[in-house]
């Protein structure tokens, strides 16, 4: 981009930062319809990056989701012939020759770019996405004027922030980089494709790479509508029928939920973004072959064994599908597990394991007083304990745990917080096809299906029978130990380690105040030998000067004490 184009976008950037003081609103996540207003004033690149943080509830408060939510995207699509233009780039060879047909019209639009229906020449139908041909400059550019931004903020003294504008950031560059990255959102769809298409009544659409390029994704045309057309279908007024059709969303809650939970345990590879407009409904029609679902039912291990049946069932004439691989989530199988035992925790209402559980998936930046974190933790989920599953706000949740583990030296891994994201991104769709099922309900049997898989019966025998003989050992040296330590009791040599709530912050605060008293020391000292020099001495010699001197230093530290003070008490006050 010229510099003269950055140069403007850097003026209608700071313009409206000004008008809705954006930066300081957003740093003290304060006023939030000023903030989505401004965003939508400065067009595709930031709208992008507000739609985006209303899904992390980690980053932004819960106010900050609902008005974020909002944005809504005021974007023309570009003419026909520049998105020609660019999939002829993309595919490197004439539109007519891959495209038995085009249409010129597209049937979605957003900031970022345009979709249309189209057919490959062996008849395939085919959706294909065409970004904007700016956008990957424009959000370079705006991202590079934000971290430029961002340097100067860290400058100036703002006060305690309510939230880590470092890592939302980090976490918003990442997001927008990969949103744009349409190679990398085709490498996505084929892997989700391959684990997921055909489980139950789940569809993925194929990712057609050999048609595809940066600015450009194929995607073989899916039916049906965005589940959220079927969420606002009222419930009918005959009982017969209500009753079917709530049994009916039953079976479609617990089959998204079910399969989200493969993704997670299963694949260790999820959809981070399944939001309403990302998840398609349809029926099949009524003469099409029913379709048959094959079960494996794993019993647990037993002495190093597991045995797996086989059941097949008639799937109902039902499909969901999902769209766009532009956010997928990845874990390890030791940070699965650590989500298991969350989860595990979380059945139990066992502060203490919930709070080990958390500790586990999280990294330590600091000194971590636990005794602390897990009382704070207490104090924080305890009444969440009294409120059905369902009813819990895990996003307002999240939100205080995210602060608390931060206040604590904790940063949770960035692989959990978006998997808790798009569990209550899925969850708000869950509730709202059965208010009464609760995904926690559902992922419960999983978790400890997993853990039995885990288990191995065998380990935990040979485990607990070493354990057993350490026992056997020292109870044999006990009469032994005993009068071991009565000697040295009666020698004198007990030596006894106290420790109390916040010691660091106390040993901090007693050194500061013991530096401040040798400077002050030294202070009087200069300023005591500064006295005898400039009395003992003729008004023009040498030494009376570096008497002067050492007033001059001794008022200017004395100076700068003074003002380094009242900054820092200013700074406590804001």
């Amino acid at each position: 981009m010229p510099a003269k184009s950055t140069q403007g976008r850097l003026k209608e950037i700071l313009s409206v930062i000004r008008q809705y003081k954006l930066v300081t609103n957003f740093y003290h996540q304060t006023n939030p319809q000023a903030v989505r207003e401004a965003l939508e004033q400065l067009g595709p690149t930031f709208i992008k990056a507000g739609q985006l943080l209303s899904t992390r509830p980690d980053l932004v408060s819960p106010a900050y989701i609902k008005e974020l939510q909002q944005l809504q995207d005021n974007v023309p699509p570009e003419p026909f012939l520049v998105a020609k233009k660019t999939v002829e780039a993309a595919i490197q060879q004439p539109i007519e020759e891959v495209f038995s047909s085009f249409d010129q019209h597209p049937f979605a639009s957003a900031s970022i770019g345009q979709t249309y229906h189209a057919q490959l020449t062996d008849g395939t139908k085919v959706v294909v996405k065409v970004q904007n041909h700016n956008v990957p400059e424009l959000v370079r550019t705006d991202l590079s004027l934000f971290d430029k931004a961002l340097r100067i903020l860290k400058i100036v003294p703002t006060g305690k922030s309510a939230i880590n504008i470092d890592c939302a950031y980090q976490e918003l560059r990442k997001s927008l980089l990969n949103e744009i990255d349409t190679k990398l959102e085709a490498s996505n769809g084929a892997e989700f494709y391959r684990l997921n298409n055909g489980d139950g009544i789940i569809r993925v659409p194929k990712v057609y790479p050999q048609y595809s390029g940066q600015g450009v994704l194929v995607n073989q045309a899916m039916n049906g509508k965005s589940i959220k057309h079927y969420l606002a279908q009222p419930l009918a007024e005959d009982e017969q029928q209500r009753q079917a059709q709530q049994k009916e969303r039953h079976y479609l809650a617990k089959e998204l939920v079910r399969n989200f939970i493969k993704q997670v345990f299963d694949d260790h590879y999820f959809h981070a973004d399944p939001h309403p407009g990302n998840i398609l409904f349809y029926r099949l029609p009524v003469n099409d072959q029913p379709t048959l679902k094959t079960t494996h039912q794993w019993s647990k291990e037993v002495m190093g064994t597991s045995i797996a049946t086989q059941t097949q069932t008639v799937l109902p004439p039902l499909r969901l599908v999902y769209l766009d691989f532009g956010m997928m989530g990845r874990l390890t199988p030791n940070l699965a597990d650590g989500i298991a035992q969350i989860v595990l925790a979380l059945n139990s209402k066992d502060e203490q394991a919930i709070g080990a559980a958390i500790l586990a998936v999280c990294n330590r930046v600091g000194p971590v007083d636990e005794p602390r974190f897990y009382r704070q933790l207490g104090e924080l989920i305890s009444p969440y304990f009294n409120e059905g599953l369902g009813d819990i706000d895990f996003a307002d949740l999240l939100f205080h745990i995210i602060h608390l583990c931060e206040d604590n030296n904790l940063q949770v891994k960035s692989e959990v917080t978006l998997l808790v994201k798009a569990f209550g991104m899925l969850e708000n769709t869950v509730a709202k096809l059965d208010p009464e099922l609760s995904m926690m309900e559902v992922a419960r049997p999983f978790a400890k299906k997993y853990f039995w898989q885990k288990f191995n019966f065998r380990n935990l025998v040979d485990e607990q029978l070493l354990a057993l003989v350490k026992g056997v050992q020292s109870t044999s040296q006990f009469s032994t130990r005993i009068n071991r330590f009565l000697q040295i009791l009666s020698n004198g040599q007990v030596q006894i380690n106290f420790r109390y709530q916040n010691e660091r912050k106390v040993l901090k605060y007693l050194e500061k105040i013991v530096d401040r008293l040798m400077v002050v020391i030294i202070l009087a000292a200069v300023i005591l030998g500064s006295s005898i020099l400039v009395k003992g001495s003729d008004d023009h010699s040498s030494i009376n000067h570096i008497g002067m001197i050492g007033y001059l230093v001794a008022i200017l530290v004395i100076i700068i004490l003074l003002v380094s003070t009242l900054i820092e008490r200013w700074r406590h006050r804001k």
